[in-house]
């Protein structure tokens, strides 16, 4: 332990990043620039090829800081999972998605473990950043990686630590968001937290990597019901004839005992959708029922659905039936602002018109088109935007506000604008082409 803590010091250890995505990229970025080298493995040879040509993969990753890395031979990328024996810290980025019954789908932390089995050295540490549920450490990945004849704790370092990205956030980084930690025991805690102390500013040890697992999951169940709150509320007062968005402006004035959450058209990215469905797993495993997160992932789940009624009822109202109707949804990554189409509610609502019998295109600033996902494969490619084009559709269905979009613009061209994310809260003119949904 010593030996490597003293590497970790010296900026001399080499560190394995499992996983290149909207994770284990800007993680590689912050190792890098804090003057270790890394070492990063996926399986998409054509990732891996960008990579090393200094060009970045995702939007908020400027090509610059890619170049910069790969020129000073501090990163570079691999498909070779055999190279694993010269990390001396292995850390596992990969998805953590649910299958169909909504129950955990650990096969990429699996099969990542079972290959880091077969290369796994005396005195690696090795860290799992995917969000899961409370145990996976202990109960899943150390039996997998102890197949390799090394005892954890004693042999090597096991630990967990997890992600806390925001793509598009830019009062905060990689480095100078807080970074939890725990360890298999405290020889393990010691070893992670002295990585990730080279990079991050602050780092969080807790006691166990159950405490670390659990931490990551209520920060998004909170979200998660307090979304399903104002979404539900948001349908309450639609019925009403109130504009939740100007109610939640006005509350938001209190200075202490309210934090904004704020509706849309469903949830989207890797982390809300999925993660309270894992802890509710878990705890159905100890008899326990989460009637809190299940409420609010029915609610999240049906407002797609929500949206689609609206604009149904919107284009009633001028004689069209959606049935036939040209659709323009604008914006299909899953925020603004970004390229990440994780669990878009786009791709849900494309999906919905296509299946009422609407003709259905998209633009994204940041999407050119669409790639195959796990459950989607859509094969559509962004349509560019002129006031010509967007008159000949029925109905613009903002799904994603980014701040690209001209808003005026687009109101004063569209037959009819559905809103689901209050973008068009500052146009003055043509509002009456307008409708919230």
């Amino acid at each position: 332990m010593t030996d490597l803590k003293k590497k970790i010091k010296d900026r001399k250890a080499v560190v394995g990043i499992l996983g290149l995505g909207y994770v284990g990229l800007p993680l590689a970025r912050e190792f890098a620039s804090a003057g270790l080298k890394v070492l990063g493995f996926d399986i998409d040879r054509k990732k891996v090829d960008k990579l090393n040509s200094g060009r970045s993969i995702i939007k908020h990753i400027p090509h610059k800081q890619v170049k910069e890395m790969v020129t000073s031979k501090r990163f570079s990328a691999t498909t070779k999972m055999s190279r694993m024996k010269s990390a001396d810290a292995i850390l596992i980025c990969v998805p953590t998605p649910l299958t169909k019954n909504r129950e955990p789908d650990m096969q990429y932390v699996e099969n990542s473990c079972r290959t880091i089995a077969r290369y796994l050295q005396k005195g690696q540490l090795v860290v799992l950043e995917s969000t899961t549920y409370p145990g996976t450490t202990r109960e899943l990945m150390k039996p997998i990686l102890e197949e390799s004849g090394l005892k954890a704790g004693r042999d090597f370092y096991l630990a967990y630590s997890p992600e806390r990205e925001d793509p598009g956030n830019k009062n905060f980084s990689t480095k100078t968001i807080p970074k939890v930690i725990g360890g298999l025991t405290p020889r393990c805690l010691a070893v992670g937290e002295a990585l990730y102390q080279t990079a991050i500013v602050t780092t969080v040890p807790v006691s166990t990597v159950e405490a670390a697992e659990a931490t990551k999951i209520i920060e998004n169940v909170y979200r998660c019901i307090n979304i399903a709150m104002v979404n539900e509320l948001k349908m309450v007062f639609d019925r009403m004839g109130i504009d939740i968005w100007e109610v939640i402006g006005a509350a938001a004035t209190k200075p202490f005992g309210f934090n904004a959450f704020y509706p849309g058209p469903g949830l989207g990215g890797h982390c809300i959708p999925i993660d309270p469905f894992y802890l509710a797993w878990k705890a159905r495993q100890y008899g326990m029922p989460t009637r809190f997160i299940e409420l609010a992932g029915q609610i999240n789940t049906d407002m797609p659905h929500y949206v689609i009624m609206g604009t149904m009822d919107a284009l009633n109202e001028r004689k069209k039936s959606l049935k036939g109707s040209k659709v323009l949804v604008l914006g299909l990554a899953y925020k603004k602002d970004i390229d990440d189409l994780r669990e878009s509610p786009s791709i849900e609502l494309i999906e919905l018109l296509k299946a009422k019998g609407a003709k259905v295109d998209y633009n994204d600033p940041y999407i050119s088109k669409t790639h195959k996902q796990r459950e989607h494969d859509l094969r559509m490619k962004s349509r560019p935007l002129d006031a010509k084009m967007l008159a000949s559709y029925d109905v613009v269905l903002i799904s994603t506000d980014h701040s690209d979009y001209d808003y005026d613009w687009i109101v004063k061209n569209a037959q009819l604008v559905v809103d689901t994310r209050n973008a068009t809260a500052g146009v003055k003119g043509n509002r009456a082409k307008i409708v919230k949904a």
